[in-house]
Order: C-alpha cells, then structure tokens, then sequence
C-alpha cells in the first residue's frame, strides 16, 4: 500500500507517531511505522508564515550564513554569524526546546494544541533562548564583570556550537550570552522549525522603563544631574522579527514581528 498524508495548513508542528491498525473480524493489529516531523511552511499559501517572495524565502528561511551589525552609532561594526539550521540534530535540539518550557510543564495538552501558531511558538521560543527563568534556557546573559572562567560572548561566531553545547551539558544554560548572541540563537531556532526570521540591530537604542515614551534625565536646581531615572540608551541592541500574519489585530498588521530574546526585564 500507499499512504498519502495531507496535513492542514494551521496543524500543529512537532514530532508524529504514524500506526497502521487494520480490524479484521474481532482482531485489531496495529504497527507502527515511524515517524515524521511536520513544521511550518512558508511555501504553503495556507500557513500564517506564508511567504510569497522566493527572494526573501531563500534568505529568511535557507541561508544559514549571516552578518549581525554591532558596536555603535559612530563605529558599526559587521560580524559573521553562522546559523546552520539545518546542521546534524539541531531539529531535535529545537523540538526538546519546546517540550522543556514552562508552557508545557505546566499545562503539555494546551501547549502542545497552540504549536500551530507561530505566534505563541515564537513567544516560548524566546522565553527559552534566555536561561534567566530557571527553565533550562539556551544562555546566560552577563554584561560586565570577569568572563575568565566560561566564554566571552564577543567569542561566539554561531549557534551551532551553543545548542549543541547546551544539549551536551543536559539543558544547563550556557554561559555567556548578550543581545547579539541571544538573536543569532534565536534565529536560528526560528528558522528551523520554518518560520522566517531576521535579525535587527538599532542604534542609540533608547531604553524606556516606565512606558512614557521618553527617555527621562532629572537635575536638582543647581543643575547637578540627579541619578534616579532607570532609563537609559544603549550604544545598541539586537533583536529579532518574525514573518506571519496576525489574524488577532488584523491584517494591517501582518509581516515582520518584533521578538526579543535578551533578558533584561522579566516580562509574558
């Protein structure tokens, strides 16, 4: 016999379980067949992470090589970094990331039924690029202090070797990782289980803590600067976006997506 599977555009991604059971009479037999793995599908004109162009599907999809922009306004710098997406293991690697999640420990049915949307699979896979939630997370992030005894995160060249590392030391996080790493990680991810994904890098990045829309300095009467404020701008910072549609805002809001990895605040 032959089997011809056609699967829904919005089903769910992860890892199938194929039996063949055949009732004959009173008698059942079943036996399994093997497995297969179904992901999203940018070629797919039904799937939220449809991408029309093989321009940019070749690019945010294919290419496992990059270039991360750095430094600051003055003084850009571009570094080469290897995705490889498609590297030996690095599937599994992704799929047991969805699976140690605190989404799934909590609830596994409602998890693993919302894996069709990219939407919520890219909100658990940012949440696990960062170990910062005592989730077994890809990386620790570490911006100042001595990294004498584990890697400098200006060393890191590609994810390849940080998800493997993470695997080989049972899902500790792996240490160090900034903004740069965290994206290069997470694209990769991303791109693996087929969602399309870029990365961006800003620049005199104003960091707003209180949600006002304004980066707030305060100075006494005398003009000395008052250290109070939590705001701040950076000389940069990288994150990532994402490719889909959003049917809960509406089509004006369809294509790129703002992700970000890097775990300075908490947040959902």
């Amino acid at each position: 016999m032959t089997f011809t599977i056609y699967s829904p555009a919005n089903a769910v991604i992860g890892r199938y379980n194929l039996i063949l059971q055949v009732n004959s009479g009173n008698k059942i037999f079943s036996r399994f067949l093997g497995q297969f793995v179904l992901l999203f599908n940018p070629w797919c004109p039904g799937d939220d992470v449809y991408m029309d162009n093989e321009n940019e599907r070749q690019e945010y999809v294919l290419n496992e090589n990059g270039i991360i922009f750095v430094g600051n306004a003055k003084y850009i710098e571009a570094r080469g970094w290897y995705y490889g997406q498609f590297q030996d293991h690095l599937l599994n690697i992704c799929l047991t990331m969805l699976d140690l999640s605190l989404y799934y420990r909590q609830d596994p049915a409602i998890d693993v039924s919302r894996r069709g949307d990219p939407k919520y699979v890219g909100r658990v896979i940012s949440s696990m690029i960062n170990g910062n939630d005592n989730d077994n997370g890809v990386l620790l992030g570490k911006w100042q202090g001595s990294f004498h005894s584990d890697e400098n995160p200006s060393r890191w060249d590609g994810s390849v070797v940080i998800l493997q590392k993470w695997r080989q030391d049972n899902y500790k996080p792996v240490q160090y990782g900034q903004c740069w790493v965290f994206a290069g990680v997470m694209c990769t991810v991303l791109r693996c289980l087929g969602i399309p994904t870029r990365l961006v890098s800003n620049f005199n990045s104003a960091h707003d803590v209180d949600r006002n829309l304004s980066i707030d300095k305060y100075y006494d009467s005398s003009g000395k600067s008052l250290n109070i404020s939590k705001d701040s701008t950076w000389d940069y910072h990288v994150w990532n976006e994402s490719w889909f549609i959003r049917p809960d805002l509406g089509t004006s809001y369809n294509g790129w997506q703002v992700l970000d990895a890097t775990p300075q605040e908490q947040s959902k």
